[in-house]
């Protein structure tokens, strides 16, 4: 049974049902029964031909800006797509032309109740960028002050929530009706998706994101976070501080001899780890785009619409897991891995993860420092992870990008960095900032609440339970990860005590009939006793061959 396909959609369903049978997915295309929306002229490739990887970018590039943000978000899922995909995924760019001057002044004016002459002194009209959700204009406010504009692309909002319907009508029954689906969760990654791009239509939550961002990293004095102007921002139309600069890709070999590249790179680094580990709140997109270097000698952190959060166990658990990969201890970084994902029953092969993880590790030491990605990493273990059955949360991928695009602007500034030896040396300051989370007031007045709600509710709490041992209705739950695996061993081992009670008996009543006197002998003794010896002394034997054999068996598939 295919999808009830709506007319509405229909354009948009005959796009997403051409670009999957182009990059070999036509079975997809029948079993959600798209075929009927293919257009009649579909793009197909020559015969025998698989598509390049840059052609799924520029695929993506002429269906719009939700299916561009789309497309950087599948960069960060290595296990949906091929590495080489994933690489031109990753360079997608969102640059569109701009829209008319007319329509900037329109959407000012609107958001911010009064007229762009009576706001700005001075207003560009030619923008400095034009993307997929917007535009970017120079300008300088009444007081003097230089600041950038940003103004949302008019009609995005509505383009992008009739992409987002049409998209999730055909994932939807993906995910209910195929393999596919059910195996990577397309639908738990449309919904990353969905998020990730009504955070960034929002610019309130964007200027939020900078005052977080500029808070959290006041200590790093070559770090700046340029910050919105209060009055001048609404959901459409972002006013900010002017960044006086030039992009990290702009700049010549020469600039970049007469910056401090080394001493930037490491505290760059250092702020990323702050934010990542102790924060739990990082700028998700430091593509080399995104940092610029100012005319005093900083890096600028711009465009902090995309942002991730990571909760304090999960916080906890990526510093054990990149102290591991950077140790070279590989069951340490798998098992870490494993509690961080969520293992799927029946499709988790724990052994293989380890050995992927292990591998991974042993490559990741064999390379000089000025080779080690840590980003990549990352990328090839979600890919093993998702190859093996564990599913991660959607904030690792976020995070997979983030250090990825970080390794790049880290080159870019000192191509000898170590991220490795930026972590290690890091770590004690990491776990000393973590302490003090434990113990700062707020924490410890939380912690001294909940111990008093746990003291009102431990005496009703233990009463039920001893009124359920007093009625016999006192029951225990156990939650079984494999079950076929327990009940297997369960099963083995009543076996063997049924197998040893069956011995019992026949040597205790062997010994018992040694005392009837019959004319039945054999070597002597009475022939019943010594038969049920003998049997006993058979199948003694067995029992013994069968545990040895079983055991070394499981020793060798371990």
């Amino acid at each position: 049974m295919g999808i009830s396909l709506n007319p509405s959609h229909l354009k948009l369903y005959g796009e997403v049902a051409a670009l999957l049978v182009k990059y070999g997915n036509g079975d997809l295309v029948r079993q959600a029964g798209l075929d009927e929306a293919l257009p009649e002229e579909t793009p197909a490739t020559e015969q025998g031909r698989v598509p390049e990887a840059a052609e799924l970018a520029a695929d993506l590039e002429r269906l719009g800006p939700t299916f561009v943000k789309l497309g950087q978000l599948l960069s960060t899922r290595p296990d949906l797509l091929p590495e080489p995909y994933i690489d031109a995924l990753s360079r997608l760019q969102d640059q569109l032309e701009p829209f008319p001057f007319e329509e900037v002044e329109r959407i000012v004016s609107t958001e911010l109740d009064a007229p762009i002459s009576e706001l700005f002194c001075w207003f560009d009209r030619e923008p400095l960028a034009a993307a997929s959700l917007g535009q970017v204009h120079r300008a300088e406010l009444m007081d003097g002050r230089s600041v950038a504009v940003k103004v949302q692309r008019p009609g995005i909002r509505e383009r992008i929530t009739t992409d987002m319907e049409a998209l999730e009508e055909v994932v939807g029954f993906l995910d209910r009706h195929t393999e596919v689906g059910r195996r990577y969760g397309v639908a738990r990654i449309l919904e990353e998706f969905r998020k990730s791009i009504l955070g960034e239509l929002d610019y309130e939550r964007e200027a939020a994101n900078m005052t977080t961002l500029a808070r959290n990293l006041a200590e790093f004095d070559r770090i700046y976070i340029p910050v919105a102007i209060g009055g001048h921002t609404t959901s459409r139309v972002l006013t900010m501080e002017y960044v006086r600069g030039r992009k990290l890709t702009r700049l010549s070999r020469l600039a970049r001899c007469e910056v401090d590249g080394e001493e930037l790179a490491e505290q760059l680094f250092q702020a990323y780890l702050k934010q990542i580990l102790v924060d739990g709140f990082f700028h998700a997109d430091p593509h080399p785009g995104n940092v610029f270097l100012t005319d005093d000698g900083r890096l600028a952190l711009l465009d902090v619409g995309m942002v991730g959060r990571l909760t304090p166990e999960l916080r906890t658990r990526l510093l054990r897991f990149m102290l591991a990969i950077g140790e070279g201890r590989a069951e340490d970084a798998a098992g870490v891995m494993v509690q961080i994902g969520d293992p799927q029953p029946g499709r988790f092969d724990e052994k293989a993860f380890t050995r992927s993880v292990a591998e991974l590790v042993l490559r990741h030491e064999a390379l000089p420092a000025e080779k080690i990605q840590l980003g990549r990493i990352v990328i090839e273990l979600s890919r093993s992870a998702g190859e093996c059955g564990v599913w991660l949360p959607e904030e690792f991928p976020t995070l997979g990008r983030a250090l990825l695009a970080l390794d790049r602007v880290g080159r870019t500034l000192d191509p000898t960095l170590d991220p490795n030896a930026a972590i290690r040396s890091n770590a004690a300051e990491i776990l000393r900032r973590r302490l003090l989370e434990y113990v700062s007031p707020a924490h410890v007045l939380d912690q001294l609440l909940e111990l008093n709600e746990f003291i009102q509710r431990f005496p009703a709490r233990l009463n039920q339970v001893t009124d359920a041992l007093a009625r016999n209705e006192l029951e225990i739950g156990i939650r079984v990860r494999d079950q076929l695996w327990l009940t297997e061993g369960l099963q083995k081992i009543s076996n063997r005590i049924a197998t040893g009670l069956v011995l019992a008996a026949l040597i205790v009543g062997a010994a018992m009939l040694m005392r009837v006197d019959t004319t039945w002998r054999i070597l002597g003794y009475p022939a019943v006793a010594m038969v049920l010896f003998l049997a006993a002394a058979i199948l003694g034997l067995g029992l013994v061959v069968s545990t040895l054999v079983n055991d070394v068996r499981a020793r060798h598939k371990d």
